[in-house]
């Protein structure tokens, strides 16, 4: 994973409380919280989680039970209560003490993962990307909408008090008007190679790992971590890493849907990925403003000597941030607005005991990740789209609009209605 951006050590800060969603804990009540995946992020995000007071850690579900015992090793010693051990979320939703599911699976679980806990009446903390393709995000959100339940996503940035306060300056005419914003990412990744299809490993119930994704044998390559890369189950560097450069753009300045997206990129180094290791996404929104993604995931660095970064330009000055710091070019360095702030877990679980709306959204994660996917249809296609953010349909593409959503395997379909 890559330590740029960092999210282990974000700090972030949580805002005033929007509108009510649903029925709130009480205050001095536990949570009881169950992580889904606990490889990587999600071992992560149990620490996190794990060390808030009120907080018990109910189930550690993974389809792969090689990966458990490390994930228990972070649990504090305070912390005395054995969590059960599953590999089928199912089994975590029929449990009516769970008030709450952390997924942090793979990108082709989000979306069912995230609406099944919904409709069992669970809070969902949902990592980035939110869903898989664009008809997935839609409907998470009528999910969280239906059944009232706090649905927050992994992205920090929502949270930190020093990006709002660049929000604030952006919208007090600061930069005057913005016609052009980038993100880029350059994450000196190593090749993947080739590999072989092989056995599935013990201890891993290969059939709940696939869940929605088409059938195929084995293969280490598209298994832990490196399914990235691969379109049945990853939406490639724009959805891992693209979905906090986007997000914040869209923070900072309150853009919408694109209305015209074009991508160029492909594949340069001689491995099993499917996915653009070099990628150039271009967005344009009503209003005059363009935004454009950039990877190349080969590379030690990128703009400004940075592996990661924003930029805003706006007539009266250009505002650049590494995701957690802002500046603007030609102050000195010394008003470098630095983060601050406290815990996007705290902020979530403070909006489960009060029913308000999270920083982070899932209507906000939604709209950022749509931007991943058709950048990603613009690529696969090699043509320009035509999108309308209010219908959220492909004009005219009928091969566009298929990649919209996704063909599910019998036991695992996404509903058409939540």
């Amino acid at each position: 994973m890559l330590t740029s951006p960092d999210r282990r050590a974000f700090l972030a800060a949580s805002t005033s409380a929007l509108l009510a969603a649903g029925a709130a804990a009480q205050p001095n009540e536990k949570i009881h919280v169950a992580i889904l995946g606990v490889r990587g992020r999600g071992k992560d995000l149990l620490r996190e989680f794990a060390a808030c007071d009120d907080v018990e850690i109910a189930y550690l579900c993974d389809p792969d039970l090689n990966v458990v015992p490390a994930a228990l090793k972070v649990l504090p010693s305070r912390h005395s209560r054995q969590p059960k051990v599953v590999q089928d979320l199912r089994l975590v939703l029929e449990d009516k003490s769970v008030d709450a599911v952390v997924v942090a699976t793979p990108d082709h679980w989000h979306a069912l993962a995230t609406v099944w806990a919904c409709q069992a009446d669970k809070h969902v903390y949902v990592e980035k990307p939110i869903s898989h393709n664009l008809i997935e995000g839609r409907r998470m959100v009528e999910a969280a909408r239906r059944y009232k339940r706090v649905v927050q996503v992994g992205t920090q940035r929502r949270s930190s008090l020093t990006l709002q306060q660049a929000a604030e300056f952006i919208k007090g005419g600061g930069l005057g008007k913005i016609p052009f914003a980038r993100a880029w990412i350059a994450g000196h990744r190593k090749t993947i190679g080739k590999k072989a299809d092989a056995p599935v490993p013990a201890k891993v119930d290969y059939n709940l790992w696939l869940g929605p994704a088409p059938t195929r044998p084995f293969n280490p390559n598209r298994f832990h971590y490196e399914w990235h890369w691969f379109w049945d189950y990853g939406t490639g560097e724009l959805g891992n890493n693209g979905i906090h450069g986007l997000d914040t753009i869209r923070m900072l300045t309150g853009l919408d849907g694109p209305t015209r997206i074009s991508a160029g990129g492909g594949r340069y180094f001689d491995d099993d990925r499917e996915t653009p290791d070099t990628h150039i996404a271009t967005f344009d929104f009503l209003g005059g403003t363009t935004v454009v993604w950039e990877h190349r995931i080969w590379a030690k660095t990128g703009l400004r000597n940075k592996s990661f970064g924003i930029e805003l330009v706006g007539e009266k000055a250009t505002l650049f941030s590494d995701g957690s710091s802002w500046s603007i070019d030609g102050e000195p360095e010394d008003k470098t607005r630095k983060a601050a702030g406290v815990s996007h877990v705290r902020n979530f679980l403070d909006c489960i005991k009060s029913g308000n709306r999270p920083n982070a959204d899932i209507e906000e994660g939604h709209k950022s990740t749509r931007l991943c996917h058709l950048g990603n249809i613009a690529y696969r296609l090699g043509r320009t789209l035509s999108f309308d953010p209010a219908t959220e349909t492909i004009a005219g593409d009928t091969e566009a609009s298929a990649l919209l959503g996704r063909t599910y395997r019998k036991g695992f379909e996404l509903p058409n209605k939540v």
